[in-house]
């Protein structure tokens, strides 16, 4: 059986296992990336698309965002649409720092072209199927290439994964601590060749539904409903979403969308999830694979960078130093940054969603709580620090 050798072995070839493995080169130290998907996939799924200042930062501070400060969306604020009303929300004037528009699916080209212009190892379309020894000095990840098994052997291992993905169950049962919470509503949600009408990301709470008018590019909307988590996409033809955007986000006099050919459409359910520890010997867990939070609040590919920066230090401090506190550290670390984003997710996600039953106590209770985000500029400020991203937790 074919093996391979490196220093840190990464499983999934996401924003996270792609940073890390960057990161890493930048210090030294080798990687080999697994990815179980081809490259096209990766390089085209649709997923998160707003970047926290800190994100940002990171990318360009590692030489990786030249294209994201040529062709990003720097956004100083959003807009909330509530009771007829329409308040802005001046993130950048009220904490200094502001957010970028850029796709995921750009980050992860971006860190591809990266790390092959480096002569650095992604294999697309090995499929993990387990990793072993990971409380021995030389953990082993075994999978399937090309019809082959093959393994790859390796200092540690970060299991970058995602959610379905294998790392987390190597661990052994009773370690992990799994926090979790459903909620009653799934986005639907569609990609548009129209351009955006607006400069700035809206979210709106209305009788019927949560909505979200976002974007992609200067020709691309990408616009999100509120619906039942069991809801047939079949039932949704083109004509119907659009008149379901219009109603719940032309609630502004002399306002109108801009609506084009929808591109795709997916539903997603929402959910929160956290595991603790972060971490299990020579295992380290990031991104999806160990936290997973409601779009409303932006967090999630933020979270997935946060960890992995987290990590290459901690890596870097024990091949340079031998230094073990930033590897012991790094779960309780993380998850500092990890539950700030879950509560400020949650925060997000009930003060502008309708629940499962019509509560007319809980709706006047969002609507106050939006009318004192959009009076009270402490309380606007808190939602700014959040929504950009807190430099430390």
């Amino acid at each position: 059986m074919p093996e391979m050798r490196t220093q840190v072995g990464i499983v999934g070839a996401g924003p996270a296992g792609l940073m890390l493995s960057h990161l890493l080169h930048l210090r030294g130290i080798e990687s080999v990336v697994l990815e179980s998907r081809s490259r096209d996939h990766v390089e085209h799924r649709l997923r998160a698309g707003v970047l926290e200042q800190g994100s940002v930062d990171l990318l360009c501070r590692s030489g990786v965002g030249e294209r994201l400060r040529r062709e990003g969306l720097r956004h100083e604020g959003i807009e909330l649409r509530f009771a007829g009303e329409s308040h802005r929300v001046p993130m950048a004037d009220l904490t200094g720092r502001a957010i970028t528009v850029y796709g995921q699916q750009e980050v992860v080209k971006d860190l591809i072209a990266a790390r092959l212009a480096a002569g650095g190892s992604i294999l697309f379309e090995a499929d993990v199927v387990r990793l072993d020894g990971l409380d021995s000095d030389s953990p082993v990840v075994h999978f399937r290439r090309d019809g082959r098994d093959e393994e790859l052997r390796c200092d540690f291992v970060a299991g970058c994964d995602g959610f379905h993905g294998v790392s987390r169950g190597a661990v052994p049962e009773g370690v992990l601590t799994t926090y979790e919470r459903a909620y009653p509503f799934a986005w639907l949600g569609v990609l548009a060749a129209a351009p955006p009408a607006v400069d700035e990301l809206i979210y709106a709470n209305h009788e019927r539904g949560f909505a979200l008018y976002s974007m992609r590019s200067p020709e691309i909307s990408r616009l999100y409903l509120q619906v039942a988590p069991d809801e047939d996409i079949a039932a949704w033809p083109d004509e119907r979403i659009w008149a379901e955007l219009r109603t719940r986000l032309e609630t502004v006099p002399g306002w109108s969308l801009n609506e084009g050919p929808i591109l795709e459409k997916s539903i997603t359910p929402m959910r929160s999830f956290v595991v603790e520890p972060m971490r299990w010997e020579r295992l380290f867990l990031a991104g999806d694979a160990v936290h997973i939070v409601p779009p409303t609040g932006a967090k999630g590919m933020n979270l997935a960078l946060a960890d992995v920066a987290l990590l290459g230090d901690a890596f870097a401090a024990w091949y340079d130093e031998g230094r073990t506190d930033l590897l012991d550290g790094y779960s309780a670390t993380a998850l500092r940054r990890v539950w700030r984003a879950q509560h400020f997710s949650w925060w997000m996600t009930s003060m502008l969603h309708r629940l499962e039953r019509d509560d007319p106590y809980e709706s006047k209770l969002q609507i106050a709580t939006l009318r004192y985000v959009t009076t009270s500029e402490a309380y606007a400020r808190s939602l700014s620090e959040n929504y950009v991203g807190l430099p430390e937790v």
